[in-house]
């Protein structure tokens, strides 16, 4: 992969993944093994501005969230309220199962609203991105994919 390829791929908040290593400092003892390389760059801590998202990708992260899932969550609510008002003030009995399934399909919307919201928001801070958010979908999630294609590929 080159590096023009692995900076398109990167997440535009994430730190660089090659940094330098700090310098040795002379005050460690002599009689400590030295640790392998693989370890040291697991030890590597980046700060916590490096690892922060920003405070524009998260403010539109929790728009989007409130959105996907507040809609589907009232709903849900609602249908609840409706259900209860209609067998109790009217003739017209719904049957229980039929409340349970519209519910559970409206809260389990609410859930999935919950990812969506955070995977259609732009993950970069200059782009505002689409209405429902469907190409930053497709972008984030190819971006989370890959990333834990690399886990899996470091892991084994």
């Amino acid at each position: 992969m080159s590096a023009e390829e692995s900076e398109r791929s990167r997440l535009p908040f994430e730190p660089n993944k090659k940094r330098q290593k700090p310098a040795k400092t002379p005050s460690k003892p002599p009689a400590q093994p030295q640790e392998s390389v693989k370890q040291a760059d697991k030890k590597v801590a980046y700060t916590k501005q490096e690892m922060a998202i920003p405070q524009v990708v998260s403010q539109r992260m929790i728009r989007r969230v409130a959105g996907f899932c507040g809609v589907p969550t009232a709903l849900g609510i609602s249908a609840l309220i409706a259900s209860y008002l209609l067998a109790t003030y009217s003739d017209i009995r719904l049957p229980p199962i039929a409340v349970l399934l519209v519910n559970m399909g409206l809260f389990g919307l609410g859930v999935l609203g919950i990812t969506y919201g955070v995977l259609s928001a732009s993950w970069e801070e200059e782009k505002v991105g689409s209405l429902l958010g469907l190409g930053e979908f497709n972008t984030n999630l190819g971006r989370m994919v890959a990333a834990w294609r690399e886990t899996r590929q470091k892991n084994l």
